[in-house]
């Protein structure tokens, strides 16, 4: 196991098409480890060590992205894909891809008690959103790798998201924000300018009514959150500074096509 520990959070980071997702895991999980998780404020259950909470978050990752993949029925070839890309983009040992295909084999299966390995996950995280919204962002990204989310899947996410203390309304936000930076990391082959610029929009979480002032604001808030050196100061592993790279990458260039069609300095 503590061949991947280490880079379970930074692993993450680049998945969900660039988003800040495994920067919050690296940041949090690292962070956490390296303090010896001494159980201050936002600590989950005192009686697990470092190892016990990345193992819970490991095994809850893809036990419950096979419960959410089969839960319109069938799993999909763009489900299982998506799977595939968390594995890869961690970075897994072989063995370690086994087993991680056999949590979401059996995740898939009718007897997995879903409820009690999501409470499990929640008492492991604590209080820390970050990481309880990067583990959403996931299950998320794969109910979204067919393009739309099925009625049942939407319900399964609902009561995930409840169970981890996280209202409808902020997993609406979630899903808005992924799909926007789906949109904004792909090339607009159609409607040209103009659809590029609602992209960048929706990439940086605001309106085109937005002022130039809260333009700035929201650039500046997203450069902090995703910064590659404040991200290694928080924790991130070193040999994920460039995916962290490609992140705040995407969010220049969207402040960029907005600024340049809005003539702002």
């Amino acid at each position: 196991m503590t061949g991947w520990i280490g880079k379970l959070g930074g692993g993450l980071v680049g998945f969900v098409t660039g988003g800040y997702v495994g920067a919050a895991i690296g940041a949090l999980l690292g962070h956490q480890l390296d303090r010896g998780l001494a159980g201050g404020p936002g600590a989950g259950d005192p009686g697990l060590s470092g190892n016990d909470r990345q193992r819970i978050f490991f095994q809850s990752t893809f036990l419950v992205m096979g419960h959410v993949a089969k839960a319109d029925g069938r799993v999909s070839e763009e489900e299982i894909q998506a799977a595939r890309s968390v594995m890869h983009r961690m970075r897994l040992r072989p063995e370690d891809v086994r087993r991680a295909i056999a949590l979401f084999s059996r995740g898939k299966q009718p007897d997995f008690n879903m409820d009690e390995q999501v409470r499990s996950l929640r008492r492991a995280c604590g209080h820390q959103p970050d990481l309880v919204r990067a583990f959403l962002e996931i299950q998320m990204d794969l109910a979204l790798s067919k393009g739309s989310i099925q009625a049942r899947e939407r319900e399964l996410l609902w009561r995930i998201a409840g169970a981890l203390g996280v209202s409808r309304v902020e997993l609406a936000q979630l899903e808005a924000v992924i799909r926007a930076q789906r949109t904004f990391g792909q090339r607009v082959n159609r409607g040209g300018a103009d659809a590029e610029l609602k992209a960048a929009y929706r990439a940086l979480s605001i309106e085109a009514t937005a002022s130039d002032r809260d333009v700035k604001l929201a650039y500046r808030r997203l450069m902090n959150q995703h910064h590659p050196d404040k991200l290694v100061a928080r924790g991130l592993p070193d040999e994920m500074l460039e995916v962290a790279k490609e992140r705040t990458s995407e969010i220049s260039k969207a402040y960029e096509v907005i600024k340049t069609r809005r003539g702002l300095k």
